[in-house]
């Protein structure tokens, strides 16, 4: 069945005929249902309804008996009146209620009209129209206010009609039914501007100025008020033949320079150049303000500037716009006129006005900013809005620029572009107005990247930094921010109180926040480098739906930032959360969550690392780093032991393969400060991998461990990180005895570990390299193959690429370049895979040394010196000194003992102690030292050595 109310009360079967229903006060009680359906009406409304301030005695049974009679007067088998203990329920779908289809498809039409679909929105607002058939409720007797309110809702819906139409071109069918509108309702200004214009635009000018003058007459004799500013304004236009011209921008002065935002105020001209609402959202003291006067100033035509940020109430947000635009009441009577709003008066100055207007400070009334930038863009289409705000509006049709910080130099920029980032200008522009002899120098500028790095770019803390240099030099300033909150704790005194301190500023915004939004928000600052939204929702411990909403709501207020699928907060937030998590209690509960979580996801990492999926794996640890690193030192830190070295343990792989081994031996060897001199119980594995990653630094009880046979012969079962196998051998050295002894070893770890994959091909190539060293080559090479194929299939790139290196080196000592260059490539490709700069330095050094063997100096020396330079920039010692290594042999095969003696005494420093690899490689550069001694006893001309160790 279908409902009709816009109009008599009708019911229609789906074929069109009418139901019919009985009197008047059936038709009552049917549409009083119909008004809420789906709803509980209760008794005492409809009772009210029905009969008004006198009802009969026994109205209540009264009552039933109507409820009765309706349901018999509809179709057997279609009786959807429900009885509750509260009252009665029409069990009808709303959208079988054509006021229902008439309200949703009226706010469509709006919402098209809003977003410039004039098309669209004159289509769905003429669909709406059509369902009316006259006055509403027109034989309910006891529904005058809700019809009162639905023939308004028509009104607005025919000049929303009307509005559409006109942006699509006025015509004469136009005009006149803005005519016999205007007649029929000779109070409405907005249909009444709307003929006026329609007039203008068809040559008429004259009839659109006699329509103002009629227009201010009849307002004047029925109301005693003026015509309204908007309808002024139209006047106004008609008079100039065109549209309204544009006033003064009224924008706050300023005192200083804008820097930076040039990318974004661009941005903002274009978003207010396509949309009509724009909201410049971001977190206290990004810059929101001063964006949106600078971006408001390039706009052609009227602006109006309203600071909302004073506002203890809402409810005063409306006055606030009134006020900023100059409006008073006008007319003798306005101010006494029941139920007359702010909101109302604005809509009427704002109807027809060409007007950009700037609400600042959004984020403390958020809702009723919103619910009047709705009225206003929805009742005024040639409004524009900018708002700034901590979180969006929440309107359809809103656009938003998000701001953060200034860009600043990312770790490891060179000082020489420091100029180049907005962040430092602004410091050095700002520093400059309080200390004139200041200037950004080779000899400051690494303070300044730091000052502007460690306060995330933003603007507001910038200049509180920069201000502190009229007393502190800019070193003590870098060196106080660990304590930002009270050094940044004095700004301009004409700002705003919540603009004068870092702390206020972070503190209005946490004042702002819900209950499970501060839950989170303090929890949140257990991570470091950001989370995902899994690890959030692991380690926060919030239930989820909970969870989401306050996660939202956190990211929806800048206090969080969401970016690549990871939450982040900026520092100064996360600095002034952590204080909170610390005051509530709960630093020592996250702590632990925050450390399980990352451990278990640390061996679940280390386990993909030597399978196909190596590369996704590699970049989810690095994604990770900061919280995996955080997890160990927080663990350290507090004495876990048993966390503290599953966490080496787990990551040593990681670290390996990252070419971090100089970070990674300094953490393991303060977990073996929580260890102590032997392994705990149940620790022996993990205590093993902190002290060979200790050793890669040059310190730990390295000779507790004696050799690869005691530590496989200490295992009692396969080892959860079988990289230990490896770093055994380069840090404890292969077995003594040769291949004969490496293979008995091999046997007996192949006993323990049964028909795992990856650890066979590692110890077939252990196998491999001490038979080539041993020079049983052919044995060599099928044992290399064999661990070339078992790596291949367990997908690990790196044990790939070591072996193809040492079958690259293989191929040289049988004097076949064709092969080895060959290897070599394979190797080389892989290591660019990994995206690792420690194993192509690798790479480089072993092909820089097979060259260096058939005697091609060049491209030895080519290869070296693209190694070294590697190895440097990646920290890792021992392939300094090798690359070193191979340059002073190359030096030396040339001739140039000297640069050879120079190059050997530089490979000789850092990293070479306490480890095999290393000791092995200091061996070498000893025996080459004693060359070089050599040729310069027998002097020039002297035929250099060509033997190496």
């Amino acid at each position: 069945m279908r409902f009709r109310i816009l109009g008599s009360t009708q019911v229609v079967l789906a074929d069109g005929r009418e139901v019919p229903v009985g009197g008047p006060r059936l038709r009552t009680l049917l549409a009083l249902l119909l008004l809420d359906a789906g709803r509980v009406v209760s008794a005492e409304r409809l009772i009210d309804g029905l009969y008004g301030e006198h009802p009969p005695r026994g109205a209540a049974n009264a009552l039933q008996s109507q409820v009765s009679r309706l349901r018999q007067a509809l179709p057997v088998g279609h009786d959807p009146v429900e009885f509750h203990p509260a009252g009665y329920r029409l069990a009808v779908d709303p959208d079988d209620v054509d006021a229902y289809r008439f309200e949703g498809l009226a706010e469509a039409g709006r919402r098209a009209l809003v977003d410039g679909d004039w098309s669209r929105a004159a289509a769905l607002l003429r669909e709406a129209l059509e369902l009316w058939r006259g006055p509403a409720l027109a034989d309910a007797i006891g529904a005058s206010a809700q019809a009162a309110r639905l023939d308004e809702l028509r009104l607005a819906a025919v000049e929303d009609r009307v509005e559409a139409d006109l942006a699509l071109g006025a015509d004469g069918a136009l005009i006149a039914e803005l005519r016999e509108f205007v007649v029929a309702h000779p109070l409405r200004e907005r249909a009444r501007g709307q003929l006026m214009r329609a007039l203008a635009a068809v040559g008429r000018p004259a009839e659109a100025l006699a329509e103002f003058e009629d227009a201010r007459q009849i307002l004047a004799e029925q109301l005693g008020v003026d015509p309204s500013a908007g309808l002024a304004a139209i006047h106004l236009a008609v008079l100039r033949g065109a549209e309204r011209g544009s006033a003064q921008p009224v924008l706050p002065g300023q005192l200083t320079t804008f820097v930076g935002r040039e990318e974004e105020l661009k941005r903002v001209g274009e978003l207010l150049g396509e949309r009509r609402l724009v909201t410049l959202t971001g977190p206290g003291g990004a810059g929101k303000t001063r964006l949106a006067i600078e971006a408001a100033g390039h706009v052609d035509g009227e602006v109006r500037f309203v600071e909302l940020a004073g506002l203890a109430d809402g409810a005063d947000v409306p006055q606030a716009v009134l006020s900023a635009l100059g409006l008073r009441d006008a007319g003798l009577r306005a101010s006494a006129e029941p139920g007359r709003h702010p909101t109302d008066r604005l809509v009427e100055a704002l109807a027809e006005r060409r007007l950009l207007l700037v609400l600042d400070n959004c984020e403390h009334v958020i809702a009723d900013a919103a619910r009047l930038a709705a009225r206003l863009l929805g009742a005024c289409p040639t409004l524009r809005v900018l708002a700034t705000s901590r979180e969006p509006l929440g309107l359809a049709g809103e656009a938003l620029c998000p701001l953060s910080g200034l860009t600043v130099p990312p770790p490891g920029a060179s000082a020489l572009d420091a100029d180049e980032y907005a962040a430092v200008r602004l410091f050095a522009e700002r520093a400059t107005d309080v200390a004139p002899d200041f200037t950004v120098t080779a000899a400051n500028v690494d303070t300044v990247l730091r000052i502007c790095r460690t306060l995330d770019g933003l603007p507001l803390a910038i200049e509180l930094a920069a201000a502190r240099l009229r007393a502190l030099p800019v070193a003590e300033v870098a060196a106080r921010l660990d304590d930002r909150f009270r050094l940044l704790s004095m700004g301009s005194r004409a700002a705003s109180p919540r603009h004068r301190t870092l702390r206020a500023v972070v503190e209005w915004s946490w004042d702002l926040l819900g209950d499970a939004e501060r839950r989170l928000a303090r929890r949140l600052t257990v991570f470091a480098g950001g989370a995902t939204l899994e690890a959030a929702e692991r380690v926060c411990g919030l239930p989820g739906g909970e969870f989401v909403d306050a996660l939202t709501g956190l990211v929806d207020k800048s206090f969080v930032e969401m970016s690549g699928g990871r939450y982040r907060m900026l520092e100064t937030v996360r600095a002034f959360c952590a204080e909170r998590l610390a005051d509530a209690g709960e630093a020592d509960d996250l702590r632990r969550a925050h450390t399980a979580y990352f451990l278990e996801f640390a061996w679940t990492a280390s386990d993909h690392l030597r399978r196909a999926e190596q590369l996704h794996w590699l970049r989810l640890l690095d994604a990770e780093r900061d919280n995996l690193h955080a997890a160990l030192r927080r663990a350290t830190a507090a004495g876990d032991a048993s966390d503290a070295a599953g966490m080496v343990a787990a990551l040593s792989f990681y670290w390996w393969l990252r070419g971090m081994r100089g970070e990674g031996a300094r953490l393991a060897a303060d977990v073996l400060g929580v260890l102590g001199p032997e392994a705990p119980a149940g620790l022996r594995e993990e205590y093993t991998l902190c002290v060979y990653n200790a050793s890669l630094g040059g310190s730990g009880p390295l000779d507790s461990l004696t050799t690869q046979r005691s530590v496989i012969r200490s295992l009692d079962r396969p080892p959860r990180q079988p990289f230990l196998l490896y770093l055994s051998g380069i840090s404890a050295g292969p077995p003594s005895g040769g291949s004969e002894h490496v293979n008995e070893l091999m046997r007996e770890l192949r006993r323990l570990v049964g028909s795992d994959v990856w650890i066979n091909a590692l110890g077939a190539m252990g196998s491999g390299s001490a038979q080539m060293w041993s020079g049983r080559w052919d044995q060599a090479a099928t044992a290399l193959e064999t661990a070339l194929d078992g790596f291949r299939q367990a997908g690990d790139r790196w044990g790939s690429m070591i072996t193809l290196g040492v079958l690259g080196e293989l191929a040289a000592w049988r004097d076949d370049p064709e092969a080895a260059g060959a290897h070599m490539a394979q190797a080389m490709r892989l290591a660019e895979e990994l995206e690792s700069t420690v194993d192509r330095a690798d790479m480089l050094r072993t092909r820089g040394e097979i060259r260096l063997r058939a005697g091609d100096l060049g491209a030895a020396g080519d290869d070296l010196a693209a190694a070294l330079l590697l190895a440097q920039r990646s920290g890792a010692p021992e392939f300094v000194s090798g690359a070193r290594l191979g340059l002073a042999q190359v030096a030396r095969l040339r001739g140039d003992l000297a640069e050879a003696r120079r190059f050997c005494e530089a490979a000789l420093t850092g990293g070479l102690t306490g480890w095999y690899v290393g000791d092995a490689t200091r061996t070498e550069i000893m025996f080459v030292l004693e060359q070089i001694t050599e040729a310069e006893k027998a002097g020039p001309g002297a035929p250099p050595s060509a033997e190496r160790a």
